[in-house]
């Protein structure tokens, strides 16, 4: 899960057992109306995760320009501007704490996108995306308490043992890289807990929008100090613009549709295929290789990944 997220959106006020009972209900389309119904969200979130993972490839192909800051700079502006044209959040009437409480949510996007952009311009797309998702794996087995996640995370810890500890592909990794990447994904972390705070204060996507605009001017002064005019370059502002779309814009929006109609959890699970469709981006765009060991080390972390979710998803409510 990317900059974005590589990256899930704010919480909406749907309820998740809601979504499932409108996802479950009658069509009056017959079996194809109950099938769009069934796989209509599901869609919704491969897609964005499809979009965030390429958008990463492009941004990649970008830093020779800019630098990794430049890109994360051009990418949160050109979002946050987007963002702010369609969403024209209000900014009255909330209180001291909603302000904060958004703030702190455009700094964990800022950090995400920085640490991870870090991380790309270091190691290849697959196996970043694989070690930021040992954070939200983390949050989980923290969150649930339950043994079983433990054995989960120790599932992921193995993939990871293998992702670093062979030589060619994936292996021989950067040891600076992949601590961005680590560090990414506890940014990530955080960014799951404010982006659920978030969703509770402000309407719509408007505390998206808001927390973006943190995030860009956060992001601002690296990108300067790094990149300089060449961020005033047409053709690097188009680039740019096609990362923000690419990898904030247009996943956010599908995956806020796709949580309107589809349980959290189920959501959760698939978020967890972002590893597999990184790692496909890196070898399309990037011309990345992947080993039979690095596809084993992904699959271990997907597996971990899944199995933490429906592991929190089956536990009794007390």
């Amino acid at each position: 899960m990317t900059p974005s997220s590589s990256t899930a959106p704010p919480a909406t006020s749907s309820d998740p057992s809601s979504a499932a009972a409108e996802v479950r209900a009658p069509s009056a389309g017959g079996a194809p109306g109950r099938a769009r119904a069934r796989f209509g969200p599901v869609a919704l979130v491969v897609s964005a995760g499809i979009s965030v993972q390429f958008g990463a490839a492009l941004a990649v192909m970008v830093m020779p320009r800019t630098g990794a800051a430049g890109v994360v700079t051009l990418r949160l502006a050109a979002a946050a501007l987007v963002l702010l044209l369609v969403c024209r959040p209000k900014v009255r009437g909330y209180a001291r704490a909603d302000w904060i409480t958004v703030f702190w949510f455009g700094v964990t996007m800022a950090g995400m996108n920085g640490l991870f952009y870090q991380a790309i311009d270091r190691i290849p797309l697959g196996p970043a995306v694989t070690l930021e998702v040992l954070g939200p794996l983390a949050l989980s087995v923290v969150v649930s308490r339950r043994l079983v996640n433990v054995l989960w995370a120790a599932l992921a810890l193995t993939g990871v043992a293998l992702l670093a500890g062979h030589g060619g592909g994936f292996g021989g990794l950067d040891p600076l890289g992949a601590a961005f990447a680590v560090g990414a994904g506890g940014m990530w972390a955080a960014y799951i807990v404010f982006s659920a705070r978030t969703g509770r204060r402000f309407p719509q996507a408007d505390g998206l929008a808001l927390a973006m605009a943190v995030a860009a001017v956060i992001s601002l002064p690296l990108g300067v100090v790094e990149a300089g005019s060449d961020l005033l370059v047409p053709s690097t502002l188009a680039l740019g613009l096609g990362v923000a779309v690419l990898s904030s814009v247009l996943p956010y929006t599908l995956e806020l549709l796709a949580l309107r109609r589809l349980p959290a959890p189920t959501f959760a699970i698939l978020m967890s295929l972002e590893p597999a469709i990184a790692a496909s981006a890196g070898f399309l765009v990037l011309h990345q290789g992947m080993s039979l060991g690095d596809a084993l080390a992904i699959a271990l972390v997907i597996a971990a990944s899944m199995g933490a979710v429906r592991s929190q998803a089956g536990r009794p409510s007390s």
